[in-house]
């Protein structure tokens, strides 16, 4: 079965509102700093509410130090006629993401290093970043760099503009938390860095925007955190600005990649049998569609920061098609005919499913210190007939109370039984109403 009959009319009007989201978001150039990163997060904002957060240039942050402020207002290069041959302004991959400031002429044998293409996609413009060494750079498709060496002699002058500043500044993220009963947290976090690429990772944005306007409107167990962060050196900054709180995130997640029609991946946290771990692959293993579930390695987006050593948080990854993985990542063809309003919404059911697993999933203790409890004078197996399948019912009540010895939890008991975890739950509130368990806080 495939999502788009699965899908109900609820989730495909969330997964619009997440893909109108993106299409608004896309032709802002973002980068690790600068205006579009806050542009971003305005828009973001107009949702949901974000607590904004500036660093100053030069703050030290773990072994980093915040960077400078990368802003551009246009680039270009100019043949001889005057003419665009490569613009700014009709895509904003064209500029090596934080080139410094460039205003000279010079010929096509000196302009030919700055260049760069990716042959194996000759139709696309690759993404090129020089974040922490200070450069400069053009990205074109490999086509158009072609057409450009052959029409063009090495002595011809062309005149290059890149119109960047790099100065003093700060590093902006986004940050919303949602307060529930209790102070343990659930992280969500998404980085915010990429230009005009939807999949890595306007999709992410998308999906922790609309969940986390989701929770804001209903009650919930634990406190949720919403990161919107720039990769990388964001995770490091928000890591050293709030190291004494750390204790406080029981489970964490970052997206990624998750607007593309491939199916499910999920990597482990470094603890590798967190219960964020064993809550993510259950959940896919229930979809019953082909889902990829992968151990942890220090490579990737910010989850390697959250899971580093002097962390080690409970924190996996979730994606679609993993990044490096689909041909588009990192080009011009990551654009909005890549991503699917429907693969939004399948992504936002999943993230669904996993938030209301967490917040069911409790330990338990059994009130009846020793031996099996008389449950047919307390009426139990009566109230078992009124479910569908009473026998699936009588069946996870004998598990739950075998099990009630404070070291198991509802979907270990799920595991062990074979039984359906929604089945396990709604039976345990019923034990618990006649005082044959305790849920643990």
């Amino acid at each position: 079965m495939t999502e788009t009959t699965i899908a109900s009319a609820s989730e495909m009007d969330v997964g619009r509102s997440m893909h109108d989201l993106v299409v608004d978001l896309y032709p802002i150039c973002r980068s690790i700093t600068g205006d579009g990163a806050r542009q971003t997060l305005a828009r973001i904002n107009e949702i949901i509410l974000l607590e904004i957060h500036e660093i100053p240039t030069g703050t030290p942050v773990l072994d980093w130090t915040v960077p400078k402020e990368w802003n551009i207002r246009d680039a270009f290069v100019k043949n001889a006629n005057g003419d665009r041959v490569i613009d700014f302004q009709a895509s904003n991959l064209h500029v090596v993401n934080y080139s410094v400031p460039v205003q000279r002429s010079m010929t096509w044998q000196d302009l030919r290093p700055h260049l760069h293409s990716d042959p194996e996609h000759p139709d696309w413009i690759p993404y090129r970043t020089s974040y922490y060494v200070e450069a400069w750079g053009f990205c074109l498709s490999h086509n158009r760099l072609l057409e450009l060496e052959r029409a063009t002699a090495d002595d011809e002058v062309f005149e290059v503009c890149i119109d960047t500043s790099l100065t003093e500044g700060s590093l902006t993220y986004g940050e919303c938390v949602l307060p529930g009963v209790t102070d343990a947290e659930v992280l969500i976090s998404t980085h915010i860095c990429h230009p005009s690429l939807c999949n890595d990772n306007l999709s992410g944005m998308a999906l922790a925007t609309y969940l986390a306007k989701s929770l804001r409107s209903r009650p919930h167990r634990y406190s949720y955190r919403f990161l919107f962060i720039p990769g990388t050196i964001g995770s490091i900054a928000w890591l050293a600005r709030n190291e004494s709180g750390l204790d406080r995130i029981h489970h964490g997640l970052v997206v990624a990649c998750v607007g593309d029609a491939g199916p499910f991946t999920y990597k482990r946290s470094r603890r590798g049998d967190a219960e964020i771990d064993r809550v993510v692959a259950y959940v896919l293993e229930q979809r019953g569609s082909s889902s990829s579930i992968r151990d942890f390695v220090p490579y990737g987006y910010d989850e390697r920061q959250y899971c580093s050593p002097g962390f080690n948080l409970p924190v996996g990854c979730l994606s679609r098609t993993p990044h490096g993985e689909f041909p588009e990542y990192h080009t011009s063809a990551d654009n909005l005919d890549f991503i699917d309003r429907q693969a939004l919404a399948g992504s936002m059911d999943v993230c669904r499913q996993i938030v209301e697993m967490l917040e069911a999933n409790r330990s338990f203790v059994g009130l009846a210190t020793k031996g099996e409890p008389q449950l047919g004078r307390r009426g139990l197996y009566r109230a078992m007939g009124g479910f569908a399948d009473p026998a699936e019912r009588q069946m996870a009540m004998l598990w739950l109370l075998n099990l009630a010895d404070g070291q198991h939890t509802l979907l270990d008991v799920a595991r062990k039984s074979d039984l359906p975890f929604q089945s396990i739950r709604e039976t345990a509130d019923v034990l618990a109403a006649h005082e044959l368990i305790r849920f643990r806080s």
